[in-house]
């Protein structure tokens, strides 16, 4: 129980009342915020940090943050905004002192009472007691308690026998592993590190907080007494540490995994960013993401219960992960000439070692890649895609929580046009991995063609946010100018196509919708100029085919869609 202001926040119930004990009516996301900023302990929550825990791998616009906002003000009386105050860099934060309660006793079941009249009076509890029947346990007779214990003890003898050949989790419910984040420590000698470190130890516990399969023992200050780190890695399965230093213009975060058991360190990383960064919270954002979306990934191969990998230890043992590196290396300036490279390396691989699903998965992964870039004929689009499907599921049966094939499935869905499917795939990648930018994208890309315009765009921002991985860069700006532009906007979806084109021109496709901004920002010939370029990176492109496949989408997508390539043969793309 909290209060606060005259109010109660009863967690255990789900429930704020007023001065009078009166229940306030909240929707639950609304309570959710309510009770956010009611144990942040007075600390600003940004517009991020809310939208991200009281939607968790839900992605919306901040219409819905504001909607809650006004909805808390109101419940609380708070129309000149003193209890929800808005704070100097965007966040919020709940302006007064919150204190915690115990809940108040429930009355006893009956209180003593005069009998009334007519009515006989109990006897005393002492005499009910003396009136009963002596029972054996429980309640039971000797006998019956003797044929209990005998079939207990079978029971017992039954599991002995059973439990080496029965699965564990058959018998006993598995606790998650723990992972132990320990505070970052501050080796910058800079008076803002300090700081950046303690923002960034809370952003990576609130994100591996998220990740359904573990659970997460949050650092304890030193200042609250006795010793942080052992009280928090005493009964952890696995450790967090990390290191934020300055060197020259950047800021750059190590981090790693430690087995606690045994010291053994599972996975490093590290992660820079600019000094001069004008943001301190995407600086903040990034170093987090940076390194979170590799440990998350690392420790989703660690809990995996079976390896995707081959069990053979021939000459390709070790080699399939540097092939898939190289494979992903090799599309981040993405033309088709480098997807063939990256198809044929991955081919070879999986050829040397036909059982590895590890390789067969990203190899359907870049191979969907390939027919949403249109580098597939019909009929080679078609094997590709019962392929992969196969080859998926089989992933999915053997390793259900595995990142890289839950990515790959998003794929293919989206990739097929089954977007309501692709957003809860996608959404699961995301639980066990909140900063993987790829699932971003593909999420965005579904609400894109659901409609939902806004939603996309807010999508594509926290991908470019959290900026990880680097290779898909292109993809989520390239998605932010797209969803801008359907949205009506030109001039706003310049920088964002532009950024995309500067890591990879792609299909051309860039290039006609740059050529739709400039079209509607009034650069007529920037915009002929972009359309001539989208032509000799793709030829034979016409009003005809330029627009991407249009199964399962909505209505409000199609309309805007063909504004957009009315806005293409305007700057000069052939209509047939």
């Amino acid at each position: 129980m909290l209060r606060f202001a005259g109010f109660e926040l009863d967690q255990q119930r789900a429930e704020l009342r007023g001065a009078d004990g009166t229940p306030i009516k909240l929707r639950p996301k609304t309570f959710e915020m309510l009770r956010l900023f009611a144990t942040s302990g007075g600390r600003v929550l940004s517009k991020q940090e809310l939208m991200e825990a009281v939607w968790p791998n839900v992605h919306v616009g901040e219409d819905s943050l504001f909607q809650c906002i006004r909805e808390l003000r109101a419940a609380l009386g708070d129309e000149r905004r003193q209890l929800i105050k808005l704070a100097s860099g965007g966040g919020y934060l709940l302006a007064t002192e919150v204190v915690a309660a115990l809940a108040a006793d429930p009355a006893p079941a009956e209180e003593a009472r005069p009998a009334l009249a007519g009515e006989v009076a109990s006897p005393p509890p002492a005499e009910i007691a003396a009136a009963r029947p002596q029972r054996a346990w429980f309640g039971l007779s000797r006998q019956a308690t003797v044929a209990a214990v005998a079939g207990l003890c079978v029971i017992v003898m039954g599991l002995a026998v059973a439990a080496p050949v029965l699965k564990p989790d058959l018998l006993f419910k598995r606790t998650p592993p723990r992972l132990a984040v320990m505070p970052i420590v501050d080796d910058s000698k800079d008076a803002r590190g300090a700081v950046l470190a303690a923002e960034v130890t809370a952003g990576l516990t609130d994100g591996f907080a998220r990740i359904q399969n573990i659970s997460v023992v949050a650092p304890r200050l030193a200042a609250r007494g006795g010793d942080s780190s052992a009280a928090s890695t005493a009964s952890s399965d696995y450790e967090l540490r990390g290191e934020l230093e300055r060197r020259d213009q950047s800021w750059t975060l190590r981090a790693r995994i430690i087995k606690a058991a045994t010291g053994e360190v599972q996975s490093v990383v590290t992660a820079s960013v600019a000094a001069d960064e004008a943001d301190p919270q995407l600086a903040q954002s990034r170093l987090v993401a940076g390194v979170g979306h590799v440990l998350a990934r690392r420790l989703n191969e660690i809990l995996a219960p079976g390896s995707v990998r081959s069990s053979s230890t021939g000459s390709s043992a070790g080699g399939d992960k540097v092939a898939v590196e190289q494979a992903l290396a090799s599309i981040n300036q993405t033309t088709r000439e480098r997807f063939g490279a990256a198809q044929t390396m991955l081919q070879k691989a999986r050829t040397d070692d036909p059982d590895n699903l590890e390789i067969a998965v990203a190899l359907a992964s870049l191979q969907m890649r390939g027919i949403q870039m249109r580098w597939f004929s019909p009929d080679e689009a078609v094997a590709v895609e019962a392929g992969a499907s196969a080859t998926l599921e089989q992933a999915l049966r053997a390793r259900p929580n595995s990142i890289p094939a839950l990515e790959a499935y998003c794929r293919f869905q989206s990739a097929t046009n089954r977007f309501v499917e692709s957003l809860v795939t996608c959404g699961k990648a995301l639980s066990f991995d909140p900063w993987n930018g790829s699932a971003l994208y593909l999420i965005g890309l579904g609400q894109v063609f659901l409609g939902r315009f806004d939603d996309a765009l807010a999508t594509f921002r926290l991908a470019d946010r959290y900026d990880t991985p680097p290779a898909s860069r292109w993809t989520w700006l390239l998605g932010a100018g797209w969803a801008t532009l359907l949205k009506g906007q030109g001039e706003e979806a310049v920088p964002w196509i532009q950024r995309s084109i500067a890591i990879t021109p792609a299909t051309g496709r860039s290039h006609m919708l740059l050529a739709v901004a400039y079209q509607r920002s009034g650069r007529f010939e920037e915009a002929k100029a972009a359309i001539e370029e989208g032509l000799k990176l793709q030829p034979g492109t016409t009003r005809l085919n330029v627009a991407p496949p249009a199964k399962n989408a909505s209505p409000v997508y199609l309309a805007a869609a063909d504004r957009i390539v009315q806005g293409m043969v305007d700057a000069g793309l052939p209509e047939q």
